[in-house]
């Protein structure tokens, strides 16, 4: 199984905002434009991220079993704990006492926990297995450069 790294606990993520400049214009990912005059103005990352404060946490991914979805070892994940889980949601999950992160399938009562990634198998709940919803994850976080 694909776990979550969890160096203590879930870390809390503070109300205080994350305010960075931000210019008006986008950077093309395909031909550059000319340049342009660029206006700043100033984003605050914790509002655009964490709609629910008090609810949400950030957990540092370990493994490969996202990697379809762009979720990769070492993203960190703001996970909400307010958000009602949903077929289709990326979650975190409690399985058997371990985290995990997979995609919540929900279909004729059934539920199973899909990796993105067809060498790790799905998680389908075994009689007697205890599978928690953790939280709903709505963000990541990625670095391209240590």
């Amino acid at each position: 199984m694909n776990s979550i790294c969890i160096s203590s606990a879930p870390q809390p993520l503070a109300a205080v905002p994350l305010v960075l400049p931000m210019p008006e214009a986008r950077v093309r990912a395909g031909f550059p434009s000319p340049a342009e005059d660029f206006a700043v103005n100033r984003l605050d990352l914790t509002e655009i991220l964490v709609p629910h404060p008090q609810a949400s946490f950030l957990i540092r991914v370990a493994g490969s079993s996202m990697r379809d979805m762009g979720i990769d070892d070492g993203d960190l994940l703001v996970v909400d704990r307010a958000l009602k889980a949903v077929h289709g949601h990326v979650v975190v999950a409690v399985v058997d006492g371990d985290f995990t992160v997979k995609q919540l399938h929900q279909r004729a009562g059934r539920m199973r926990l899909k990796a993105a990634n067809p060498t790790f198998p799905d998680i389908v709940p075994k009689d007697g297995q205890t599978i928690e919803i953790w939280g709903v994850v709505t963000s990541g976080i990625k670095r391209f450069v240590p």
